[in-house]
């Protein structure tokens, strides 16, 4: 039994596998030893009790709230929001973006496709740093003073100290009613897409749902005493009081990466594009659909097999890139992280919550984007 054992080359790959596993974990162990040993020499504190210890540092911007009082372990947790948010923000704008610039890049107006040549050929080739300092030094000084704030929309304001638009007021019990409205919003998007064909298309049952959600919230929230409520800014002495403030910081890294970002969206969505044979396109001729009919019923679902396994690298860089939001102070994860090595001392510690969190958001991501690859991948048996 043993001889046939050997003579199998899967136990042999198994066998040589499991050594190489071992040897690696003994060389952590080693390597972790010898670094508890060292610190300890030299009087280094290590471990995460410093977690429960109080911050003491300000945060001047967070998706949660937070204040000095909070511990560390709190502090990290509005750098990992943080960080979420400004993530999503940018996936979803430059995936619209750059939906816009790959099909402008294959229209047949010249100075349509010519625009979007320059633009992702600028894009891709400035470095995103250099872009982010550009965008905040416009934020930061060429915007006027509130009081002279542009008004491009209504509600919405520019100035020096950042943009106000309205903001969304959740009372006690709001939380409840939204977390309904947005469970009946994916409800509705659910239906849309399993119903094969809508009377009024997909984009008009999609706006009946969403203006349907919209009026049922409204109706719930005027009815329980407005626990909901839009707050629109108001200036008010030398400044906005009331709606939602986005700081210069956020704005120029909002900005910054999602025109990077979209550069390179488009590009992929343009090859996908292309890659789909001209067969498609003049079958869908011969049935008597139009250009955006064939483009969005017949070409894009076919090009997602090609799309989306590129886009979950550029999703997972787009994460990645929110990392230098530290050079226009904006206070994602790798600026709390920096802030408590230098208010704790503990790097290694600090440094291992880092990789941690950015290690779970990268495979999460990429998890998904393999499940969603593998609906639309061509199955073939």
């Amino acid at each position: 039994m043993l001889r046939s054992l050997w003579y199998s080359s899967r136990v042999r790959g198994w066998a040589v596998q499991i050594a190489l596993l071992g040897g690696l974990l003994a060389l952590l162990w080693w390597i972790a030893g010898n670094t508890l040993q060292n610190l300890a020499e030299r009087g280094i504190r290590t471990g995460f009790d410093y977690l429960w210890r109080p911050a003491r540092f300000p945060i001047s911007e967070s998706v949660v709230s937070y204040t000095p009082a909070d511990d560390f372990f709190w502090a990290y947790v509005v750098g990992v929001t943080n960080t979420l948010w400004l993530s999503a923000i940018t996936i979803v704008a430059a995936t619209l973006l750059g939906l816009f610039v790959g099909l402008s890049r294959r229209s047949d107006n010249p100075l349509l496709s010519g625009l979007a040549r320059i633009y992702v050929t600028v894009m891709r080739n400035v470095p995103l740093i250099v872009q982010l300092l550009f965008w905040y030094g416009i934020a930061t000084s060429s915007f006027p003073a509130p009081r002279e704030a542009l008004n491009p929309l209504p509600g919405v304001f520019l100035s020096l100290r950042g943009v106000y638009a309205p903001g969304l007021i959740v009372a006690p019990g709001g939380g409840l009613l939204l977390g309904l409205g947005v469970l009946v919003v994916l409800l509705a998007i659910a239906v849309v897409l399993r119903w094969p064909r809508p009377p009024l298309g997909r984009p008009g049952w999609a706006a009946i749902c969403a203006g349907g959600a919209v009026l049922t919230l409204w109706g719930m929230s005027r009815a329980l005493g407005h626990p909901l409520a839009l707050s629109f800014p108001e200036m008010a002495g030398l400044n906005f009081r009331g709606g939602t403030q986005l700081s210069p910081e956020f704005a120029a890294i909002i900005f910054g990466l999602t025109l990077y970002t979209a550069a390179f969206v488009g590009e992929i969505i343009r090859g996908g594009i292309e890659a789909v044979g001209k067969g498609q396109w003049e079958g869908g001729r011969a049935l008597g659909l139009t250009e955006r009919q064939i483009m969005f019923r017949v070409i894009l679902p076919q090009a997602l097999r090609v799309i989306v396994p590129p886009m979950t690298s550029q999703y997972l860089s787009t994460v990645k890139n929110t990392t230098l939001a530290v050079a226009v102070g904006y206070p994602e994860l790798g600026l709390v992280v920096n802030t408590v090595i230098n208010q704790t001392g503990q790097a290694i510690e600090s440094i291992l919550v880092m990789l941690g969190v950015f290690l779970t958001i990268s495979l999460s991501v990429s998890l998904f984007m393999n499940w969603y690859n593998a609906r639309v991948a061509l199955v073939t048996r």
